[in-house]
């Protein structure tokens, strides 16, 4: 075993004499979670137990010793050097299939780069599942365009009228935080008139757009979910990946929901709404970039962009049915974006289609404008994808005890498509051990906790604590239990993990897991009012999306299927 028990102290093993094999000896821990879903009368409790003078630290140490973190985390021994930072160094690829790009080019530039990558548009397979239903991609929207089928105002007036069809009826499936009718419509009319005068910008020119309200986007303010913070940090410019965008002409339609200062996995938002899940309105979207998911799952939008600290554009993908994409830590600019941490978070794609999700990344990378640690990028490399023929030999790590951990109805639909991409492209599995999965799990949740609390701080002290949901007043109290000594204690573990990690994709291509544990599960009323402190639930979702990240690795996750409700199931690749 990679640890073990001695009185409160877990020792770790070295690095070197931890077997990674199939056939390793290392234990498999699944998440030891007791607490129950506290909502409504409960989580009011549970929060001002937690923030009163007497009881408070008591019962932090008790939670923190239930969901095990003073055991693998608090008193862990290990000799591993702190890591604080996931950057990883510039590679130089020699593959024949890359197109190499120059940061220095222009977004729109990159963009026609990208598009040159890909298949002519009759070859991009088409998400057909509902023969009444199909999302249109960007291609779709600038040959329509092209041809004046329809235009940008047209599609806009569109959307302001879905919007507030779905808001204000019984649907509420409250998508947005902030819509501008008035700045929407002014964007969409000039691009109207650019392509009547013939003068489009890039395929993106007219193509709606949203942005998860993390990220600065003029003329809204950036919430980050809260009522208040707009007042206390207000955004007085783009952010950058947002200025990229409007370079290439699209039209940013709105600030979407999203869970509160990003701190939850549900998407339950007291204050503007529970974002609820357009397969089934009962039920939960994923957070934190709900509205970003939904948007582009309901087919309001081709693509939306989010932010991913803890998997929370990949996790609300997945449960929508939808494309997430996390890139590598530091090869998207952060400039511009709420800082709720400095390590763990990276801007992300939600698209309807991988494409789409590829031609977006095209626009907001490269040349990065940021005060956050970067990867510095001499140039980008864009796969080239005009063969009709698969990409052959790839390589999948597996380890089958995590890969298994989830519903049995993840577990059937994600085994049947990895035996489907192994018979039909000869892909290849590679049974590998990945050791102390939770314990990497609770490392994350410190840092990011001990990341938001001193980041977030002097915000914090102007605000009210009535000012927020009750859910976040329970996690902002976990947060701030964390101590320098264990966050520090985290970094060793991301460093350890890290040499794990690159050992494995030595001899794979990706690592392939299930996106979440489970698929999107019923929203409790009390909860859309009050919120709700749900960590059994919300370990199950992020279970295997931590490592991206905590390591900085790109990850994708993709839909393979649908539970016995009717609920999507993504895969994840980790690269």
């Amino acid at each position: 075993m990679g640890w073990f028990f001695e009185s409160q102290n877990t020792i770790y093993k070295p690095v070197k004499d931890v077997d990674l094999s199939p056939n390793s000896d290392e234990f498999y821990l699944r998440a030891n979670v007791k607490a129950p879903r506290m909502a409504g009368f409960l989580i009011k409790i549970l929060a001002w137990i937690l923030e009163s003078r007497f009881f408070a630290a008591m019962l932090l140490y008790i939670l923190k010793d239930e969901i095990l973190v003073h055991r693998l985390i608090s008193f862990a021994k290990l000799d591993e050097l702190p890591l604080f930072v996931p950057c990883h160094p510039w590679e130089d690829h020699k593959e024949k299939e890359l197109n190499s790009i120059s940061c220095d080019s222009s977004p729109p530039e990159r963009v026609q780069q990208a598009l040159e990558c890909l298949p002519p548009c009759s070859e991009i397979v088409q998400n057909t599942t509902s023969p009444s239903f199909r999302r249109w991609t960007i291609l779709d929207y600038s040959r329509a365009y092209i041809s004046g089928e329809i235009t940008p105002l047209m599609v806009a007036k569109r959307i302001l009228d879905s919007v507030h069809e779905s808001s204000y009826s019984s649907l509420q499936i409250s998508f947005f935080i902030n819509q501008n009718a008035e700045d929407i419509l002014k964007q969409a009319a000039k691009s109207t008139h650019r392509y009547e005068r013939g003068e489009l910008i890039s395929v993106l020119d007219g193509v709606p757009i949203t942005v998860k309200d993390e990220i600065d986007c003029l003329p809204y303010p950036t919430t980050g979910g809260t009522r208040s913070l707009h007042k206390i940090r207000p955004c007085v410019n783009d952010a950058c990946c947002v200025k990229r965008l409007r370079s290439c002409g699209a039209i940013l339609v709105g600030k979407t929901n999203m869970h509160e200062l990003g701190a939850g996995a549900s998407g339950i938002n007291p204050h503007y709404g529970a974002t609820r899940n357009p397969y089934d309105i009962s039920k939960v979207s994923g957070g934190s970039s709900s509205g970003s998911a939904t948007v582009v799952s309901a087919g309001l939008c081709p693509v939306a962009l989010g932010i991913d600290g803890g998997g929370s554009v990949r996790l609300p993908a997945a449960l929508c049915g939808v494309v997430g994409f996390k890139p590598t830590f530091g090869c998207v600019s952060h400039l511009g974006v709420l800082p709720f941490n400095w390590t763990l978070e990276m801007v992300g794609i939600l698209a309807g289609t991988v494409e789409d999700a590829f031609i977006v990344y095209a626009a907001i990378s490269g040349d990065i404008l940021s005060d956050q640690p970067t990867t510095l990028l001499p140039k980008l490399y864009f796969p080239l994808l005009k063969s009709t023929n698969s990409i052959p030999n790839v390589k999948m790590a597996k380890y089958g005890e995590w890969f298994n951990d989830c519903t049995d109805d993840i577990k059937k639909c994600c085994h049947q498509t990895l035996d489907q991409l192994c018979e039909c492209y000869g892909w290849e599995t590679v049974k590998v051990t990945i050791p102390e999965i939770e314990v990497m799990r609770l490392a994350h949740y410190v840092t990011i906790g001990s990341e938001c609390k001193a980041a977030l701080g002097a915000h914090l002290e102007k605000m009210e604590t009535s000012e927020f949901g009750y859910d976040v007043r329970v996690t902002l109290s976990l947060f701030g239990s964390f101590n320098s000594k264990e966050y520090l204690t985290a970094q060793k573990f991301r460093n350890r993990h890290m040499q794990f990690y690159m050992s494995i994709l030595e001899r794979a291509d990706v690592i392939v897991t299930p996106t979440t544990g489970i698929t999107a599960y019923p929203i409790v009323e009390q909860s859309v009012v009050y919120g709700d402190f749900d960590y059994k639930n919300a370990a199950a979702l992020v279970r295997f999306q931590i490592a991206g990240n905590f390591l900085g690795l790109p990850a994708v996750t993709v839909l393979v299927g649908y539970d016995k409700f009717g609920m999507p199931i993504g895969l994840q690749f980790i690269g």
